[in-house]
């Protein structure tokens, strides 16, 4: 049977019955719209699948992504036409350890350079800092949309950087970048030899009528090198059960893959790998999930214009994860902070994602439409207090 609407909880109740850092890190009476985990309830096929797992003791190792890669090559190509070979598809415990592993084996032992377009996904300067690299900065064109900056990447790459992390869908703009945008980075890669690693785990969340373009297919008609590194955590609310995929562009990429550490797989999850697979042969729930993301990002929009109008929304066209701006409001740099402390609700900080990150927060629209009220009439409490910014 279709699932028309995604079961969801009330607050008192996740309080009581949730223990993940969105429910214990700030005290009970911080509304917490931060942390990029849903308040909704899981898919039942998904319960099914790992329930059955459990009884049966199937909970032991992996050492390859077995049934997972043939499925995905199914979901990609139903939802947007991308031809993966299950051959190239590799397990990785999650996006950020996937996208660890795969820099380590391309880029130099110390001091490399790698792209990263802020304000973007705060993890990934920790992640170049693992790989004991530098982050090489180049900003989204906030006038254009919060587009890539090509002529700035270009100038990036030409002076001598070893690696992009590229994040399509954009967090936290949520902006799907364009097939055009994508299609003039594949070709700069290619030009300068530049590997670009694409995380890709909110493309399942893109909304209604918007084009979600993957890059790997791009990168190999370009002939660049290039990974897709994604996962069913954030589409299906799954991130406790640590299972992601490594996916190789092209050719040398798919031969540079094949020297991840063992490792690799066997830290990954067997019940994650169960739930991953019921996750993509069955979307109606994700289908709900965005219906329902999509009615609250408008109740979100309507709270503000008439209660909070100095707050504007960065309207994303995918996921559940909005970018608030605040510049005008004056909180300062970092009005996460004051509206945790004065308006006892929490944002993610817009500084942490670096660089056009001050005066901005992110906030989380995956909970029940309640929440959200409740929240823009505390951020309008906090700035009725506070006169505007002349």
């Amino acid at each position: 049977m279709p699932v028309s609407s995604v079961a969801q909880r009330p607050l008192p109740v996740l309080r009581s019955e949730r223990t993940s850092i969105k429910w214990r890190r700030y005290a009970p009476d911080v509304l917490p719209l931060f942390v990029a985990e849903m308040d909704f309830e899981l898919a039942p096929s998904i319960v099914d699948a790992v329930s059955n797992a459990l009884r049966s003791g199937d909970t032991g190792y992996l050492d390859g992504p077995g049934d997972l890669a043939p499925v995905f090559a199914d979901f990609a190509a139903r939802e947007w036409g991308w031809r993966v070979d299950p051959e190239r598809v590799h397990l990785a415990t999650d996006v950020t350890v996937g996208l660890v592993e795969a820099l380590r084996l391309i880029v130099p032992p110390a001091g490399a350079r790698v792209v990263v377009t802020p304000p973007v996904y705060a993890p990934f300067f920790e992640m170049i800092g693992e790989v004991h690299g530098r982050a090489v900065e180049v900003p989204l064109v906030e006038a254009s949309g919060w587009t890539l900056d090509l002529q700035g990447i270009e100038r990036a790459f030409a002076d001598g950087a070893e690696a992009m992390l590229l994040c399509n869908p954009q967090n936290p703009t949520g902006r799907c970048h364009s097939r055009q945008t994508l299609e003039a980075l594949a070709e700069l890669a290619a030009r300068y030899d530049v590997a670009v690693l694409s995380d890709e785990v909110h493309a399942p969340l893109a909304h209604p009528g918007v084009v979600f373009t993957p890059f790997a297919p791009l990168a190999e008609a370009a002939g660049a090198r290039s990974a897709t590194v994604t996962s069913a955590s954030k589409a299906w609310n799954l991130a406790a059960l640590k299972c992601a995929w490594i996916v190789a562009a092209d050719d040398r990429m798919a031969a540079v893959l094949t020297r991840l550490p063992e490792e690799a797989a066997a830290r990954t999850s067997l019940l994650g790998l169960h739930a991953g697979l019921a996750a993509l042969q069955s979307t109606e729930w994700r289908d709900a999930t965005v219906r329902q993301i999509v009615a609250n990002i408008d109740i979100l929009r309507s709270e503000l214009a008439e209660h909070a109008p100095r707050v504007r929304v960065v309207v994303p066209d995918a996921g559940y994860l909005v970018w608030l701006d605040l510049r005008d409001a004056g909180l300062g740099d970092d009005p996460a902070e004051v509206l945790r402390e004065e308006g006892r609700v929490a944002f993610n900080s817009g500084p942490t994602f670096g660089t056009g990150g001050a005066g901005f927060v992110r906030v989380n629209v995956a909970c029940e439409p309640s929440t959200i009220v409740e929240a823009v009439r505390r951020v309008a409490v906090v700035l009725d207090a506070r006169p505007p910014l002349e």
